[in-house]
């Protein structure tokens, strides 16, 4: 069995859980999370209060996954083309981790999230809706944020079929429109 006092047992605890929320959804528990990681059930609590505090960590680590995938796409430097990009990387992120963005986005969680820190891939979509529409910038990130996650969670509903050209096209309209 691995130490509990071990330097990386909060990070692995959160990885674990990570995974088990992915196979399964949030409903996991402390023991399942320290049996996968290979420590004793009490071991969880020296790092966390309870599984909402776990689960708050895991969705503070999907917000770190989101906005590395934003910055990736936002390497682009037309900011209508970057906008367009974070948006697509946006909904494929959705797609591609479903139970963790469900998980970030749950209003009936009980998570105590710090929300600064689920903001970074707003913060970069919002500076490329600044460049695109100064007057307007944040009005234009609602809107903006309002389609690219509205698309998301259509696509999670199973309202939205993977389409990345009606995906891009939709964005297109939503930047030409901050253009103007």
């Amino acid at each position: 069995m691995v130490s509990a006092d071990s330097p990386s047992l909060h990070d692995r605890l959160v990885d674990r859980a990570l995974a088990l929320v992915e196979e399964g959804g949030a409903d996991v528990s402390l023991r399942a999370v320290a049996r996968a990681a290979g420590v004793s059930a009490m071991a969880p609590y020296r790092h966390f209060e309870d599984k909402a505090a776990l689960l708050a960590a895991v969705a503070l680590r999907g917000f770190g996954l989101m906005e590395a995938v934003a910055r990736e796409a936002d390497a682009v430097h037309d900011p209508a083309e970057a906008l367009t990009a974070q948006g697509l990387a946006y909904i494929g992120f959705a797609r591609t981790h479903p139970a963790l963005f469900q998980l970030m986005f749950a209003d009936n969680a009980g998570l105590a999230l710090p929300h600064d820190e689920c903001r970074g891939a707003y913060r970069l979509m919002a500076r490329r809706v600044e460049q695109l529409c100064p007057a307007d910038a944040d009005a234009g990130a609602l809107a903006c944020w309002g389609l690219v996650h509205g698309l998301a969670t259509l696509a999670l509903d199973g309202r939205l079929p993977p389409d990345p050209v009606l995906e891009r096209a939709a964005l297109g309209i939503m930047t030409r429109g901050l253009a103007k």
